[in-house]
């Protein structure tokens, strides 16, 4: 596939450019408002939304219109039901919201850009460590100004293993059985809170594999460019290629990658139910 060239903006800026610059304004809105007393609205069990994500996500709108008025903008909290068709922003202004309300340091502003559906430029920007993972397709990925590259772990046996239970108890109860079913036969396992982050940290090797079940468009655009560009693997759980509207996948270093697939056919495991 032929890789578009992405325009410049209305200002005359790349839009890795304008991309840094959104995310590091919601940064600094998400930051201000940490830890501090603010209105929280549970559009579910575990599922928040705070002032801080409305007012990070109006910001980027307000700056994505005025450098690229012909972009489409698809959002978590304002517009999540936009076509995908030409060029598309898949924002979400805060992924780690129950992390940021309890006071835990683990959030990121989750950016990609896409054309057609399929991601071109991603940026996830974790504030409290001061670290942007970004990837242009064809052009590697990175962490700040450090290439990034997936894990090398040959097997599942000798990896850490990154997991979210999401907003679906079904779901997330199949995480957990999982877990259950392989334990010991990794190294250890670690929730992130974030799925945006979690897929970053597969991206360069921080996790071996990350396995999630209940993903959206604004969790998972930027993940799968961060991970192909730093040279792994990130399917479905049934080991297909996966698109924005997927839900459940697996991402990670491509040995170990191959090999938790291995397992999970061999022990019968099969795909979540994402009735």
């Amino acid at each position: 596939m032929s890789i578009p060239t992405a325009p410049l903006s209305r200002t005359g800026r790349s839009v890795l450019e304008v991309a840094r610059f959104c995310a590091h304004e919601g940064a600094e809105i998400a930051l201000r408002s940490f830890r501090r007393h603010q209105q929280v609205t549970v559009k579910g069990r575990g599922n928040l939304v705070t002032q801080a994500d409305l007012k990070i996500e109006a910001r980027i709108h307000e700056i994505l219109a005025r450098e690229f008025p012909e972009h489409a903008i698809l959002s978590e909290e304002t517009r999540a039901t936009v076509t995908l068709e030409g060029w598309v922003w898949v924002v979400d202004p805060l992924d780690g919201t129950r992390n940021y309300v309890s006071g835990i340091p683990f959030f990121c502003v989750n950016m990609a850009l896409c054309r057609d559906g399929e991601p071109v430029l991603a940026l996830t920007f974790d504030p409290n460590h001061d670290e942007v993972f970004w990837a242009e397709a064809g052009g590697g990925a990175w962490v700040n100004d450090e290439p990034a590259h997936v894990s090398a772990k040959a097997s599942v046996q000798a990896s850490v293993l990154g997991v979210d239970l999401g907003y679906d108890d079904r779901r997330g109860k199949d995480i957990l059985r999982l877990v259950h079913e392989l334990f010991p036969g990794m190294q250890s396992m670690r929730v992130p809170g974030s799925a945006a982050l979690g897929l970053a940290y597969a991206a360069v090797g921080r996790y071996d594999l990350f396995v999630h079940n209940h993903l959206f468009p604004w969790d998972l655009a930027a993940g799968i460019l961060l991970v192909r560009e730093a040279g792994g693997m990130i399917t479905d759980r049934g080991g297909r290629a996966v698109s924005l509207h997927s839900e459940a996948v697996v991402a990670g270093g491509r040995q170990a990658h191959a090999d938790f697939l291995r397992i999970q056919l061999k022990r019968g495991w099969g795909e979540p139910a994402l009735e």
